[in-house]
């Protein structure tokens, strides 16, 4: 059975096609409400993670792990791996590296919600962040949207320049550094981390802002605050998984502040059945969801059998 490594997974998916695959899955008629709820154990150093999908051609499952005390070790703090399926048989087709998949349909995911949310010619970007994500969800958004000036921010000044530091090099790209309030000339804004309390003050976001925000699926834990909520178009992948998972959501509906039937899927956006409100910003919150592996598992596997690609064997 193939086992594609993460160069076999990166080489299979560049940024642009997960992406389109993602939107196309969308406007095909996957529904994200299928998902079962994903599956976490927690345990004395983390959680392990559990989360399958099943469509047309393919079924599967991840099984991935949550340490947080990885990063110190210098160790990821999300590793795992999938198992593609064939839908009609259930026999196993391949086995996939999951730190790689994780990361590309995170960041790809994103980029599909901004392509869709975002003004063309956004070009500035607020990163919040510098670890894997960050840097892939600057790869991303750059597929999507014409970036030339990025500015990373850290919980210190030492820090941003660090992070800064640690992401990709991509031609006609400005990258520097600053602190939250950076957010008020924003196009932008990607919140990629472990905080759980919000990054910035939603009051600052221009009118025309995209704000992404994937750094947790735990109802207690947020990236943004209430305002941000507030004055945008919220757009999630699922509202089930939202309204279970998203504490950046699920905070602001137990305050009484926001009714889940204002949330739009993302499903909605892609086909064309609901789209964002002028002169407010756009938010899409993120929690991750098994469908998204199981489209870029079945993607990769297809592109590996097209071509040779390292790693297939």
């Amino acid at each position: 059975m193939p086992f594609l490594d993460s160069d076999a997974v990166h080489a299979a998916l560049p940024m642009r096609d997960a992406v389109r695959a993602l939107q196309q899955a969308l406007r095909d008629g996957l529904s994200p409400e299928a998902d079962p709820p994903r599956g976490v154990l927690p345990v004395d150093n983390g959680q392990l993670l559990l989360m399958p999908a099943h469509g047309r051609a393919y079924a599967g499952v991840k099984v991935a792990t949550v340490a947080p005390g990885n990063p110190a070790r210098g160790l990821p703090r999300i590793q795992g791996r999938y198992l593609l399926l064939c839908a009609e048989t259930l026999t196993p087709l391949a086995t996939l590296d999951g730190i790689a998949l994780t990361d590309i349909r995170t960041a790809a995911v994103s980029a599909a919600a901004a392509d869709l949310l975002a003004p063309r010619d956004a070009s500035r970007l607020v990163l919040f962040g510098g670890g894997p994500q960050a840097r892939s969800h600057l790869r991303a958004l750059h597929a999507v949207r014409p970036i030339t000036r990025v500015t990373v921010v850290g919980r210190t000044p030492d820090r941003a320049r660090t992070l800064a530091r640690g992401l990709p090099d991509i031609s006609g790209v400005r990258v520097d550094t600053g602190g939250p309030e950076a957010v008020a000339s924003a196009d932008l804004v990607a919140c990629c981390t472990t905080a759980t309390t919000p990054l910035f003050d939603g009051d600052l976001l221009p009118p025309h802002a995209t704000v992404v925000a994937v750094g947790s699926h735990e109802p207690g834990a947020r990236e943004v605050d209430t305002r941000t909520v507030l004055r945008s178009t919220v757009v999630v992948e699922a509202v089930s998984a939202a309204t279970r998972e998203a504490g950046d959501i699920v905070q602001v509906i137990r305050e009484g502040l926001l009714d889940p039937a204002a949330l739009v899927p993302l499903a909605d956006l892609a086909r064309g059945a609901a789209l964002p409100v002028d002169g407010r910003p756009r938010l899409f919150k993120s929690v991750g969801m098994a469908w998204e592996d199981l489209v870029l598992a079945g993607a990769a596997y297809e592109a590996g059998r097209a071509r040779p690609v390292r790693g297939n064997r």
